[in-house]
Parts: structure tokens; sequence; C-alpha cells
């Protein structure tokens, strides 16, 4: 089994270095490159062509997010986790609509890092525990302050099934085939959902799924 090619780019030399120390703890990873900055971690990303790339959020020249988008443009396959000391919803939205799959706090890091780039590499998507935490409680707090109904109990059961899978990574295409359905009902079945929970990217279904508990 090939081991797993990472790329780290963070701004702090003692942070970069005690990352990178873990992640060569692991026999399935491999550092094949750090970067201080953003633009140095796209020229970096097209020399070494790593399956995941760990990126700070804040960094000169050009900012994790940023950089994640541009990336994603070039190389669709290549996972991004963002590491952040932000833990508000706007933050972890931007990150979801640039493309990232992960979103870990930096005093969480080394205890999360591990499994998340796991979980990129397969596909699915990944949050720091608090992160999750916090998107649950603004919803349950949003839903009684509006007092407003809950609108997962509007979805049929296949609906919810299609939910789970497409905010866990799967492609239309990918759903279509683990159903049984062709493409067009899949198609069909998640312009419904979002029509009904008034989600309008895949980001903003991702963050509903966590909050409701669908993926973790």
């Amino acid at each position: 089994m090939k081991p797993i090619r990472i790329l780290l780019a963070d701004d702090h030399n003692v942070m970069r270095r005690g990352l990178r120390l873990l992640l060569e703890s692991q026999p399935e990873f491999t550092v094949v490159a750090e970067a201080a900055d953003g633009r140095q971690a796209l020229e970096q990303a097209q020399a070494t062509n790593p399956d995941v790339v760990i990126l700070d959020i804040a960094m000169p020249n050009l900012s994790g997010i940023e950089a994640a988008q541009q990336m994603i443009a070039v190389r669709p396959g290549i996972a991004v986790v963002i590491l952040s000391m932000h833990s508000d919803e706007g933050y972890v939205l931007r990150a979801l609509k640039a493309g990232a799959k992960g979103y870990l706090l930096k005093d969480s890091a080394e205890g999360d890092l591990i499994d998340a780039i796991k979980a990129v590499r397969q596909g699915k998507t990944f949050f720091s525990p608090e992160i999750s935490r916090m998107l649950v409680e603004d919803y349950v707090r949003e839903i009684r302050t509006r007092g407003v109904e809950d609108s997962y109990e509007l979805l049929t059961a296949r609906e919810r099934e299609i939910l789970q899978l497409i905010a866990e990574g799967k492609s239309n295409k990918d759903v279509a085939a683990r159903l049984n359905l062709s493409l067009y009902t899949v198609e069909t079945h998640r312009r419904n959902l979002q029509d009904k929970l008034n989600l309008h990217s895949l980001a903003e279904l991702i963050l509903y799924a966590v909050r409701k508990r669908v993926i973790f």
C-alpha cells in the first residue's frame, strides 16, 4: 500500500516542525514538502503532487483558503485540511466553499490530524470535535429561538439517505450506483432535499449534516 503523500504549509516554524514529527511517526504517511506561505504552498503542490495538503488558514502572501481554492481548481482530486484558530461558522463555511474536506482547530490538531488525513484521503469530511459541537449547539439554539419546525423531519427516508451519502463526499453518480437508482432520480432527490432545507451549495449541505449529526 502506497503511503499518503502530504504537503504541510504553516508560517510558524515551530508548529510546522511539531506537526511534521507527528506525521512522520505514522508509517503510512510521508511528508513530501513544506511551505511557509500560501504562494509557496501552491508551488510545492505543483512540484510534488501530494495526496493531502495541510494548510494554515492565515499565511503571508496568500491565505490558506485562497491557496486551497486555487489548488483544487487545478487538481480536483487533492484533499485539503485547513488548520485554524477560528471556530466561527463563517470560517468553516468559507473553507468548505473553497473545497477543503477538513477543518481543524490548531489547539486540537495534534490529537485529530492523523484521523483527519485518513478521512479526507477517503473522500470524507472531518471536523475538530469542538467545531462539530459548536455547529450542533448553534443549530439547536436557532431552532428554539425562532420557534421553527425542525426541517430534517420534512425529508423522506430516501432523501435522508442521499443527504448522508453526499455529505460523506459521494458524487451523484456514486450515490446512484450505491442505491441502484438512476442518476436523474438522485439529482431530483438532491434538488428536493436542498429546496426543503433551503440549502444552496455542497458546503451548506455538509454543515447542515454535521449540525444534525448525520455525519461527524
